[in-house]
């Protein structure tokens, strides 16, 4: 093979593994009363298995990307899918509320250091020039699994039996370790690329994104938590039908990331940010007011998809602006604000329902946290406005 085609094919092996990322941190929303159901625990209770994986990947991230950085990147990539692969397949096992607990917390672990250390191979194995478009190419995975492994899982869940969902996990784990044994270059290390003494870790501006990410998107899993509930007891609509939901949610997000990179050119990245967690408090809103209708459900399984991922590339590129010499840090540290934000969303909106309230207010719980989320981006934004004064 020519060196654009290795190249090619090492991206589709870190796009694999983002795949299968993000098909066992989404499918379980879309099964969560069936994995209730089968363990004999609550809906808030099953909630608490999405803030657990979201938790290990919080611990996960900043501690293994660590231990690993010195390592040959294709060895600690292949031990962090072994890893992945292994506790993945063991949720389609787990007998009750605290083996299911345990279970996805270790599930969780791997994440962030694979996106850490693949998004350096992935610019790394790029063509030059291009290493944007490398690291581009391996989240796609991570998109194309809402709109179509996602949606699958959820149905096969659904319909046949909920384990089977993390079996497929599986099976794009062992996929994904094939690739990267066939295709994956032996670098000697990456600790070259590490510079997390860089100066821009004592900027507050960063720390401040850093919240922003774990309080504003926390706004998006509140709703898409209980996603399936709302859909099924609110809306009326089937179990069968929730899996066609997700994946106008998945289109959204897809659309919702091409209109947040053109947003970047046309405000400040701060102003975007702002921007996009107002409308995705707005869209919350209106999703609990016409939930109950189930055409309108469904156009706001869209919205809230696209407003909510308009904000990947502002936010993207704030904290590569913010962070001075430590951007590899920087990013590595963002995806554990992410997974706070998704362990923070679900439990918050799991309280009104554990209180009586209805899963309908899980989305207001959710507009509240966009909103708080909107108010620190403006913040930011008045602090850099005066800073230039």
């Amino acid at each position: 093979m020519n060196e654009n085609r290795d190249s090619r094919f090492a991206l589709l092996a870190l796009a694999m593994g983002a795949f299968g990322i993000a098909l066992t941190e989404f499918v379980i929303m879309g099964i969560l009363p069936e994995v209730a159901t089968a363990l004999q625990v609550s809906i808030p209770e099953a909630g608490h298995f999405i803030s657990a994986y979201a938790l290990g990947v919080v611990v996960g991230a900043p501690v293994l990307a660590g231990l690993l950085y010195r390592w040959p990147p294709r060895r600690s990539l292949l031990i962090l899918m072994v890893w992945f692969t292994v506790f993945n397949s063991l949720s389609a096992l787990a007998w009750d509320y605290w083996s299911m607990l345990g279970i996805r917390f270790m599930a969780g672990l791997p994440h962030g250091a694979f996106f850490g250390i693949g998004a350096v191979i992935a610019a790394k194995v790029a063509r030059k020039g291009r290493e944007a478009q490398g690291i581009a190419s391996m989240f796609a995975g991570f998109t194309v699994a809402n709109v179509i492994g996602v949606p699958l899982g959820t149905y096969v869940g659904n319909s046949l039996h909920w384990g089977y969902s993390f079996y497929m996990v599986g099976i794009v784990g062992l996929l994904t370790l094939i690739g990267l044994f066939l295709w994956m270059p032996a670098f000697s290390s990456v600790a070259g690329e590490r510079t997390e003494k860089g100066s821009g870790m004592r900027n507050l501006e960063l720390w401040a994104l850093l919240v922003l990410t774990a309080v504003g998107t926390g706004g998006f899993f509140a709703w898409y938590g209980y996603i399936a509930p709302l859909l099924i007891e609110v809306s009326g609509l089937t179990e069968t039908s929730v899996s066609y939901a997700m994946i106008l949610a998945g289109l959204g997000m897809v659309g919702g990331n091409i209109l947040g990179a053109k947003m970047v050119g046309w405000f400040k990245p701060v102003r975007a940010i702002a921007i996009g967690l107002a409308a995705m408090s707005l869209m919350l809103i209106v999703n609990a007011m016409v939930a109950s209708d189930p055409v309108w459900a469904l156009v706001m399984c869209f919205m809230v998809g696209a407003v909510t991922f308009t904000l990947a590339a502002p936010i993207q590129v704030s904290i590569i602006e913010a962070s001075g010499g430590a951007a590899m840090l920087a990013s590595s540290l963002n995806q554990s604000a992410f997974n706070i934000a998704n362990a923070l969303g679900a439990y918050l909106a799991g309280l009104p329902i554990a209180f009586g309230y209805g899963v309908i207010y899980s989305g207001v719980v959710g507009a509240g946290l966009a909103a708080l989320g909107a108010m620190i981006a403006i913040s930011i934004w008045i602090f850099k406005q005066r800073k230039k004064a």
